[in-house]
């Protein structure tokens, strides 16, 4: 056995590179590994997953839980309608298509935040800070542009989010309204339901971090599945021939993906999630964290989509709860279950609204940080009860917003910062990740222009209707 003896470096001991005999001792010169660049480049000594300091780290299954949550949203139960814009078929391909891609810029994303880490020697970063990072890191023409990009994926965050959670709070008020309205003869005030609402939202937004929020998370799962379960039981009820449906339709096919790409992304949760991970580094992967929720995601997807468009054909609803009997009470009980399941994911939604605005102020606030940090919570939580109290038909707006935010935040941002990252070291082989980027922008084109087509066609419709909703 051979003994390895100080030779009295400060660094510890990583590779033998070489054996060097004296005065009858064994003695290695160490040198640091080379097969990571990024950890060449800060030194053998950092390793910020390690160094990264959590007080409530969440597991892979939290972790996972979470973003099934954040990806299984009410969008989901707009696929049905989106089969009916492509075609049965074409639906399936496309929906895996759109996965893959929205997947990827996650994975980009995370993956461009793992190579800064060791650059700028820090152990997280947001998705504001991955981008101003690389712009600062980049090439000397863009960093000038570190602040703009900073401010505009912030902005575009806090504007989206923030809006979704105002729109949830509507969805579920809207529910229950029908709801109590079928029981009891009698119609509701919609304004009022959502005044009703601010008590339990505030509460949930208490939550205080993403490990005890993850319960929550588990039991949004467990109502939307149960939601969806009851759903797929009507669907599945005198299933016609395949033949009598399209299996594909390219008139509408660019408004199949602008219902999928903004069911499925969920771009602004990815970063807080893998920066509160205990395993940062199982996030990515083939077998990873985001592999597997957005396989799971996909599968729901094309199911629910595939089997809602042949059950109901061209009479399709824009949502699949509205072609269900609402006098009988399975149809019912979907309603307040999927209004559950979004109540419990406010929480969620909240938390990135909440990130960034205390993100900006936490370090004027060491006073009294705690009280802050809940008086803030229940400020923004108030502020968006009170933008749908204002506004019950927010919901049209926000799809212009989601548009607009996601398509460039979800699609186009992130192959940006690849592209910057990756300046210096290259593209691979024939440029691939520069020809790779360049489709996935015009993919983030293409969304921002017909998503922005289908939001203002909404609000016109919205608009359009005598009825007043707040009444």
């Amino acid at each position: 056995m051979v003994n390895i003896v100080d030779s009295g470096s400060k660094h510890a001991p990583q590779e033998m590179e070489q054996f060097l005999p004296g005065e009858g001792k064994v003695m290695y010169k160490i040198q640091p590994r080379k097969s990571d660049t990024e950890q060449a480049l800060a030194g053998n000594d950092f390793d910020p997953f390690a160094l990264r300091d959590n007080p409530h780290p969440t597991t892979d299954n939290e972790t996972l839980t979470h973003l099934l949550k954040a990806s299984l949203g009410t969008g989901i139960l707009g696929m049905p309608f989106a089969f009916m814009c492509s075609g049965l078929i074409m639906g399936i391909f496309s929906t895996i298509f759109t996965a893959f891609i929205c997947t990827h810029c996650s994975y980009v994303l995370v993956k461009c935040g793992h190579k800064l880490y060791y650059r700028t020697r820090r152990t997280k970063m947001t998705f504001a800070e991955i981008a101003e990072a690389a712009f600062q890191k980049g090439p000397k023409w863009c960093r000038g542009f570190a602040p703009v990009a900073k401010f505009s994926i912030l902005f575009g965050l806090f504007l989206t989010y923030f809006g979704t959670c105002s729109v949830y709070t509507v969805i579920v008020a809207s529910n229950f309204e029908q709801l109590i309205s079928h029981w009891t003869g009698t119609p509701v005030s919609l304004r009022m339901l959502i005044c009703i609402m601010l008590v339990p939202l505030i509460l949930i937004a208490w939550v205080p971090n993403l490990k005890y929020l993850a319960p929550v998370s588990m039991v949004a799962n467990v109502f939307m599945g149960l939601g969806l379960g009851i759903t797929f039981y009507y669907l599945v009820q005198d299933l016609p021939p395949v033949h009598e449906r399209e299996s594909v339709v390219w008139s509408t096919l660019p408004q199949f993906f602008s219902i999928t790409i903004f069911a499925m992304e969920a771009i602004g949760v990815v970063m807080p999630l893998e920066n509160n991970m205990k395993t940062p580094q199982s996030f990515l992967g083939i077998c990873g964290v985001l592999s597997q929720g957005m396989s799971g995601v996909t599968l729901i997807y094309m199911l629910l989509g595939f089997l809602g468009y042949l059950r109901y054909g061209s009479a399709t609803g824009e949502s699949i709860t509205l072609n269900l009997p609402i006098e009988e009470w399975p149809a019912q009980t979907v309603k307040v279950l999927i209004s559950l399941a979004v109540y419990c994911t406010f929480g969620l939604q909240f938390f990135v609204c909440l990130e960034i605005i205390w993100d900006g102020i936490k370090e004027k606030c060491k006073k009294r940080p705690t009280l802050v940090n809940y008086v803030l919570r229940t400020v923004l939580v108030t502020a968006a009860v009170v933008l749908a109290v204002a506004v019950p038909t927010i919901g049209p707006f926000m799809g212009l917003i989601g548009a607009f935010c996601f398509s460039i935040l979800g699609l186009i941002f992130p192959v940006v910062i690849e592209l910057i990252v990756h300046w210096e070291t290259g593209f691979g082989k024939f440029n691939w990740i520069l020809w790779k980027n360049a489709i996935i922008t015009l993919c983030g084109i293409g969304a921002l222009v017909f998503g922005t087509q289908a939001a203002i066609k909404d609000i016109v419709k919205a608009y359009s209707n005598n009825e007043n909703v707040g009444e």
